[in-house]
């Protein structure tokens, strides 16, 4: 949560909190240019109190529910709003209602958004926490709390509850984090019947023209004086691999490698056998027997190689 990209939402339950559970992030985010927007649930008493403290911190945005219930269609629409009207890339929610919480873990899961919940050190120890260096926004942290006279009194680095224990105002705040729940593609509608025929109809033109290219090709030589290169036969097993591997690894599925792989070897058998005038296309010898027999072992290989797992 820091640099200029992001653009946070803070959820608290009442002003005051901003300060002392997300002071020192607010304003090291304000330091890197990064604008973020302050939602509260309860009613804000003390405006005036309020703005001057969210000034200390370098921000001034900020917005209030509009009713007591935070699970209520009103709310829901106000922090979607806020969500989305701040481009937020995530959102931060401090000691609030249950009800709120997962109502904001809810809206900010649904657009994608990783949710921050405010931990104090002490009571999280057995969690696995994000803690934000805030040693430089300390003193605005400190300045910012003195804006709440009605909640607690900060003397130095200590801020002492009206109610309860005076405990020491640190350079860390810690949150720990929830992200939005991976979801499953959406099956592709566009692969409908017509599509997959046509689909097939096309990797059956392909083997067939790539088997009549390489029979016709793959006896031609390359010679180098008295040593004859086979040119031909390596460049038709090299085309057929590159058809095969290239479909297989763009259309993912093993369905269209079959039908092109079977036209292929198909047409190859066919080529190989003796024509009515007795010609042979794929005469015996060491280049016809590799032209039948490497082509099959490529599309078995491919055909039967497991699917590659797609990388997020």
């Amino acid at each position: 949560m820091s640099g200029r990209s992001e653009r946070i939402v803070f959820v608290h339950a009442r002003p005051g909190d901003e300060s002392w559970l997300t002071g020192g992030t607010i304003a090291r985010l304000k330091g890197d240019g990064s604008p973020s927007v302050v939602v509260y649930e309860s009613t804000v008493a003390d405006a005036p109190a309020l703005e001057a403290a969210l000034a200390d911190l370098g921000s001034s945005e900020w917005r209030m529910l509009p009713v007591a219930d935070p699970d209520s269609e009103a709310c829901r629409e106000v922090l979607a709003d806020v969500i989305a009207g701040q481009w937020a890339t995530a959102v931060v929610v401090g000691a609030v209602s249950d009800t709120l919480r997962e109502a904001a873990t809810r809206i900010a899961h649904d657009a994608g958004l990783p949710v921050f919940l405010t931990r104090r050190l002490p009571d999280a120890t057995q969690e696995r926490l994000v803690a934000i260096d805030v040693h430089d926004q300390l003193p605005q942290k400190l300045c910012a709390l003195t804006h709440y006279p009605e909640r607690w009194s900060v003397v130095d680095d200590a801020l002492t509850p009206n109610d309860g224990a005076t405990v020491t105002v640190t350079g860390t705040e810690a949150y720990s984090r929830l992200d939005a729940p991976r979801r499953e593609p959406a099956p592709n509608s566009s692969q409908t019947l017509p599509h997959t025929a046509l689909a097939a109809g096309v990797g059956v033109l392909a083997g067939v023209a790539f088997g009549v290219l390489g029979t016709l090709s793959h006896q031609a030589t390359l010679r180098f004086g008295t040593v004859a290169f086979p040119l031909g036969l390596i460049l038709a097993i090299v085309a057929v691999t590159a058809l095969l591997v290239g479909l297989r690894l763009v259309l993912g599925g093993r369905m269209v490698v079959l039908f092109c792989a079977t036209a292929l070897l198909a047409t190859i058998f066919l080529l190989s056998l003796r024509g009515a005038g007795g010609s042979v296309l794929v005469p015996a010898g060491l280049a016809g027997t590799l032209w039948t027999v490497v082509p099959a072992l490529v599309a078995t290989f491919v055909v039967a190689w497991p699917r590659i797992p797609s990388r997020e």
